[in-house]
């Protein structure tokens, strides 16, 4: 922005060595840093651009009510995008963006497309629209779609919805209406048929007004020549008037819908004929790591490949290029017959439920920081599978007490303390529960800032722990 003629002030709230080298390179462009927690912008301030802060920080409320323009860094990229600029693929949900995204980003390189991940996979969306990829597959967080207000993605997808964030957003009905920002301009709509969070979502484009002329709503729609989808149009209502809406399901799919046939991932959208004909993607065994939760994304990044126009033999061979990124049911090692596995990723209760029920009896190691979200149902659904559990973490006391209503047969260890070094007393107890057959799972439900820098130290700390549980007796394979 400081390139284009802007007046750039940079105002940081973490202070430190990094950031202040970033602030002397900063400088030399002419941009201004000041660090701390600023209670109101800066005079002269027209257009704040923001990430990371809640709606409610001081600086925000106060810019909002003086009649500035709040927006977030992905709004700024649509914003500034060239012409003939890249068209977005965009996801979002509580979970499996990051899979989903990395999944999609395969399916287009394997159909020969320059396709890049952007967005809240790690690349900032506005370093990629100016450059050479043809096609961006864009994860966006709720933090990311509330302050983007004018984004119209090529195709739009909602992965599932469940509690998390309720401390950022203010509640379930905020949390959600962000999360459905991504279909509000979207060509093509594409919907978990199978989460009633997602679906209600949907809704609005399921009723006639958003569907696909010449197509009954519900369903795929024409696709054209070069398989995108027709252009964003919008009403008065703000919804996509020309969007076609397209489900994906973990259950045999009707017409308009992605789905499953026995151990078959299976097209019913964007077939010649999608009323009599079905077109196959892939297998089961394509899927890797297999757990039904990862089938749901390889649906989806399926889904959305499909609505770009890549044939079926690219979706196969890029659930077969794909590699899964770390702590996601990742298997760490085999010690005296009990399998131990790292989702440390599962940062939230829908997250560590759909974890859980990958695997028939575990000891199930959990705790964290919860962010405001309730774990009795968790819990409830999860009880069948625990042999066992271990707690730590500052909210472990919540889960306790969810055990203790649910599960109460299920014995429970809690290992206190809020050093790092407690992932080797957790490790050691829940060895001491499993049983061979057992499965250790690490599927915290909440997120790991209380004792970690992330959760990929937390998942780092407990693969160590595991590794030094095998180092007596070298009884442990990779």
């Amino acid at each position: 922005m400081a390139a284009r003629g802007e007046k750039v002030v940079v105002l940081e709230g973490r202070d430190g060595e990094r950031a202040r080298a970033a602030a002397a390179e900063l400088a030399a462009l002419g941009v201004e840093v000041r660090f701390g927690e600023p209670a109101e912008p800066p005079p002269g301030t027209t257009t704040i651009v923001t990430t990371g802060w809640p709606p409610h920080h001081p600086m925000l409320a106060a810019a909002v009510a003086a009649g500035i323009e709040v927006i977030g860094e992905v709004e700024l990229a649509w914003r500034v995008r060239p012409e003939a600029a890249a068209p977005w693929l965009a996801l979002t949900g509580t979970n499996g963006k990051t899979t989903a995204v990395r999944m999609l980003t395969s399916m287009l390189l394997a159909a020969g497309h320059r396709a890049l991940a952007v967005g809240n996979v790690g690349t900032p969306v506005v370093e990629a629209v100016g450059g050479p990829a043809e096609v961006l597959a864009v994860e966006l967080s709720s933090f990311q779609l509330h302050r983007s207000p004018s984004i119209a993605p090529r195709v739009a997808a909602v992965l599932n919805v469940a509690p998390d964030h309720l401390d950022w957003h203010g509640s379930m009905e905020e949390y959600a209406r962000a999360k459905g920002e991504i279909f509000a301009r979207a060509g093509t709509v594409v919907y978990n048929a199978d989460d009633e969070w997602a679906a209600r979502l949907a809704a609005p484009y399921l009723d006639g007004s958003g569907g696909a002329a010449g197509a009954p709503a519900g369903t795929g729609g024409p696709v054209s020549a070069d398989g995108s989808a027709p252009e964003p149009g919008t009403t008065a209502a703000g919804t996509s008037a020309r969007a076609r809406v397209v489900g994906f399901t973990l259950g045999v799919p009707r017409p308009g819908q992605i789905g499953v046939v026995e151990d078959l991932l299976v097209d019913r959208a964007f077939t010649a004929d999608p009323v009599t004909g079905a077109e196959e993607l892939a297998s089961f065994d394509d899927v890797r790591p297999f757990a039904p939760h990862n089938v749901a994304n390889a649906l989806a990044a399926a889904t959305l490949a499909r609505a770009y126009g890549v044939p079926p033999a690219a979706v196969r061979r890029g659930l077969l290029d794909f590699v899964p990124d770390p702590h996601r049911i990742a298997h760490v090692a085999r010690v005296a017959e009990v399998d131990y596995v790292d989702d440390s990723k599962a940062t939230n209760p829908h997250a560590a439920a759909a974890s859980l029920a990958a695997y028939p009896s575990v000891v199930w190691v959990a705790g964290g920081q919860l962010k405001g979200a309730d774990v009795d149902e968790l819990v409830r659904r999860a009880a069948p599978r625990l042999r066992g559990a271990v707690l730590l973490g500052v909210d472990r006391g919540r889960i306790r007490e969810a055990l203790a209503r649910h599960a109460g047969n299920v014995p429970v260890v809690e290992v206190a303390g809020q050093d790092t070094g407690v992932m080797d007393r957790v490790v050691t107890e829940a060895a001491r529960l499993a049983a061979p057959g057992d499965t250790v799972l690490l599927a915290p439900a909440g997120a790991s800032w209380d004792m970690f820098t992330g959760y990929p130290a937390r998942g780092e700390a407990f693969a160590r722990a595991v590794h030094r549980l095998a180092e007596p007796d070298g009884g442990a394979t990779a």
